[in-house]
């Protein structure tokens, strides 16, 4: 009778612990909406890879969650009307990060399933951030990736248009903004017209099983390319000191270390 009274009491004890015991910190969701540049990659599509793949060994898993959301083929104006945005915003929690970056798509006139006009591009942007503020995260705007593109051994800007809509968006609406157009353009400059081949999808016939064929694609990355892009957002993180984010990086190894920036700036206003 005693050992049962025993036994009981050590059951009691054990749910009353586990009622009173403090829940774990809750973890800082960062999603991530955009085009065919940022998204995950099916296997039959490898080595392509979106720098939002990589972009979750830069942060220390027990605190930041990277949630990728976007979407091949995808621009601002097709990923609202497929209903891809509504369900983030429902989900979004405080103190959460939505990052954005679009344009590829919205640029594409010969392609009016996708297109979207500059104004229309603005407008969208605008909805993202007014959204994601009213869940009380965090947005931040990303000028589109650069496509790779040699004129007499410079590299081109090739999203001026909706690099700079997004930057005024940035500006107006005091969104912390990465500028990956401009720094992508300087690091596919450093590697210079032949060597940044490595950075895109370029694979001669039978270098992969996945392209027979080969492959001369100046706009998706290899694997190389998609770290190289992700070390790049993570390191205006850093610089600019994003709360939630910049703090909870991962412990350097070989395939996350994040290059150290010339400058450090303070954050822009990240005020929900």
């Amino acid at each position: 009778m005693l050992h049962l009274k025993y036994s009981l009491g050590l059951a009691l004890l054990a749910v009353l612990l586990a009622f009173t015991a403090p829940a774990p910190p809750r973890k800082t969701r960062l999603y991530l909406i955009g085009d065919s540049t940022i998204a995950q990659k099916v296997g039959q599509v490898f080595p392509e890879t979106g720098w939002g793949m990589p972009l979750a060994t830069f942060f220390d898993t027990a605190a930041v969650v990277v949630d990728n959301r976007a979407q091949n083929g995808r621009s601002t104006r097709t990923f609202l009307a497929e209903n891809r945005w509504q369900p983030i915003v429902d989900a979004l929690q405080p103190q959460d990060y939505v990052m954005i970056q679009f344009g590829h798509n919205d640029e594409a006139e010969n392609y009016p399933d996708r297109y979207t006009s500059p104004a229309d591009y603005r407008k969208n942007l605008i909805k993202f951030v007014t959204e994601t503020r009213r869940k009380k995260a965090y947005p931040v705007l990303i000028t589109p990736v650069t496509r790779r593109r040699f004129k007499n051994g410079q590299q081109e800007e090739t999203h001026v248009a909706y690099s700079a809509a997004t930057s005024e968006i940035a500006n107006t609406y005091k969104v912390p903004l990465i500028d990956l157009d401009k720094t992508s353009r300087e690091l596919v400059q450093q590697f210079g017209e032949e060597p940044s081949k490595l950075l895109f999808l370029q694979l001669a016939p039978g270098d992969h099983p996945n392209y027979p064929y080969g492959r001369n694609d100046n706009t998706h990355f290899s694997e190389l390319g998609a770290r190289k892009m992700a070390q790049l957002v993570v390191q205006e993180v850093v610089a600019q000191r994003l709360p939630g984010l910049a703090d909870h990086l991962a412990k350097p190894t070989a395939k996350n270390a994040v290059p150290p920036t010339s400058t450090t700036k303070d954050a822009q206003p990240t005020t929900p």
